[in-house]
């Protein structure tokens, strides 16, 4: 939704069952995300100082965990800009659509999963800045 404001952005626990053979977190359709996975992926060996994202999604919204490592999560609505570090395979952020994000500060061996409420669609995507400031704009 174009109105989405970074502050509608959460950081969630997801659930975590401990052993002493190690520890697991399950991720289920409409109970720990408010809403239905239909793609996942995973970001991996990005190269020291490289950033990844810079685009916007008008309908997709995501919940990205750092499977392993950390990285910081850029987010922007076009008012407000906040910094989101993940480093903990049991949390994720709620990414609504409308907002702006950039991946940054990878550590060696980060993995960024992200799970998605949409198909790929480029249609979806907004990848130049300007053009989401203009975006945002017209829907407010």
């Amino acid at each position: 939704m174009k109105g989405s404001r970074v502050s509608d952005c959460r950081l969630m626990e997801l659930p975590k069952i401990h052993s002493l053979a190690g520890n697991i977190t399950s991720i289920n359709n409409g109970q720990e995300i408010p809403f239905t996975i239909q793609r996942v992926y995973y970001l991996y060996d990005v190269p020291g100082g490289e950033a990844r994202g810079a685009h916007a999604h008008r309908v997709l919204q995501q919940l990205i965990v750092a499977g392993s490592g950390g990285f910081d999560i850029i987010l922007q609505d076009g008012l407000d800009k906040i910094t989101i570090h993940l480093a903990r395979p049991y949390q994720g952020l709620y990414v609504p659509s409308g907002l702006w994000r950039e991946l940054d500060n990878f550590s060696s061996g980060a993995i960024c999963l992200v799970m998605a409420s949409t198909l790929y669609a480029e249609e979806d995507y907004i990848r130049s800045f300007q053009d989401f400031v203009q975006y945002k704009e017209i829907g407010q």
